[in-house]
């Protein structure tokens, strides 16, 4: 056990997670899914359940995790071997993602962080030199990576971004800053995006140690306590050229990292919605009220029953994206579909649980407030509710309202 490790009280509940598949979905995975799947779900009982709810509690980042989640291959997984990655299929990355995310919404986050908005983009847009320098070490954990788009003043639209930087010979000079990214504090680089001297947005590998870059961490959260939020500070940070993404010209750039780390989204939500309905399912079970389980009541099993069609509904939808993903036909409206319905049904679902756990569901005995806090910021970033509504909008009527 390291020291990083020893820092956590390990608490001693059993994880007896066991997914819910009412329409045998199974049926639909081939034997290699399933076998990531266990892997990961295994890792999760064993690694993260025994010390997420302390992690939360004090709103301290588990780091000793990163290198684990390298040995474990989740960073990064579509990514070839020869850059580090596993060359897995996007079912196989959703299935991570499901699993990481049913322990946890930050422990997820800074697994697609990781992949979708650090390794994707330099495997995509970089050099070779880029790739080579970097992708295998944040496929191992031996780096972590952050994403750098949103500003404090500049959300939902970065296209009205103000970082931006200026040609100095072998280098440029950049300026500005990022607010709410995931993993900043702790990260050895940070893709950013800026706009250059002629108003395009370009994306740069921002290092760690290059004079003028800081990463104030974000105190006083009440969501996603187990991961780390910062700010991204550029005070005339001197970055060689050859740390530009060479094939990374407009938004239209990290707007695709933004899909990719959707997609993800959309199956880690379905996660914490399975592990909020087991944990309720199991106490309703359990708990004797009028002298029978509350089980036996009729408004807890409408709470159930709606519960389970909304998880396999959503079952469904994961599954058919990851196919359409995978056969590079899944659009931006299609993952903007997924992501807004499963994690607002995933907060549906962490609500009515919480209420069939009745006083005990406030208390960190049972995962379920941490569960609907998380969810709170997943509904959020990477594009809020309401804009995954308005992308859906233009698809349906190719009249852009934004």
């Amino acid at each position: 056990m390291t020291a990083s490790e020893q820092t956590f009280h390990r608490s001693n509940k059993q994880d007896d997670f066991e997914s819910p598949d009412f329409y045998s979905i199974d049926d639909l995975l081939t034997e290699e899914h399933k076998m990531i799947r266990s892997a990961v779900r295994e890792f999760v009982k064993r690694e993260i359940s025994p010390i997420i709810e302390d992690a939360a509690q004090r709103c301290v980042f588990p780091e000793h995790i990163v290198k684990k989640f390298g040995e474990l291959g989740v960073f990064g997984p579509t990514i070839p071997v020869e850059y580090g990655g596993q060359g897995l299929d996007y079912i196989s990355y959703g299935l991570m993602m499901q699993e990481i995310e049913r322990g946890d919404s930050g422990m997820r986050s800074t697994a697609s962080v990781q992949g979708s908005l650090v390794m994707f983009p330099i495997y995509k847009y970089g050099s070779e030199e880029q790739k080579r320098k970097f992708l295998p070490k944040l496929a191992s954990g031996e780096f972590l990576g952050c994403f750098g788009l949103t500003e404090p003043d500049f959300g939902s639209n970065p296209s009205g971004m103000l970082s931006n930087f200026k040609d100095d010979g072998d280098h440029v000079i950049l300026n500005g800053s990022k607010m709410w990214i995931s993993n900043a504090p702790k990260a050895d680089v940070a893709v950013v995006w800026a706009k250059n001297e002629q108003g395009r947005i370009k994306g740069l590998l921002v290092e760690r140690g290059m004079e003028g870059f800081s990463t104030p961490e974000i105190h006083g959260k009440w969501s996603l306590r187990a991961s780390i939020t910062g700010e991204l500070v550029f005070d005339n940070v001197r970055v060689p050229k050859s740390n530009i993404l060479p094939d990374a010209d407009g938004l239209k750039a990290p707007l695709s990292c933004l899909d990719n780390a959707r997609y993800g989204i959309a199956w880690g939500a379905l996660g914490a919605a399975m592990d909020c309905y087991e944990s309720a399912r199991k106490y309703s079970l359990e708990r004797i009220q009028f002298g029978k389980p509350i089980g036996g009541f009729q408004l807890t099993q409408k709470k159930l029953a709606e519960m389970l069609t909304e998880i396999t509904k959503a079952q469904l939808v994961c599954w058919r994206l990851g196919t359409l993903k995978q056969q590079g036909k899944a659009s931006s409206a299609h993952i903007s579909l997924a992501k807004r319905n499963n994690v607002a049904m995933a907060l549906d679902i962490a609500r009515e649980a919480r209420q069939i756990h009745g006083g005990l569901g406030i208390t960190g005995e049972y995962p379920i407030m941490r569960h609907q806090m998380n969810l709170e910021s997943v509904v959020t970033y990477e594009g809020t509710h309401d804009i995954h509504l308005l992308i859906l909008g233009n698809a349906i009527t190719g009249i852009s309202a934004f």
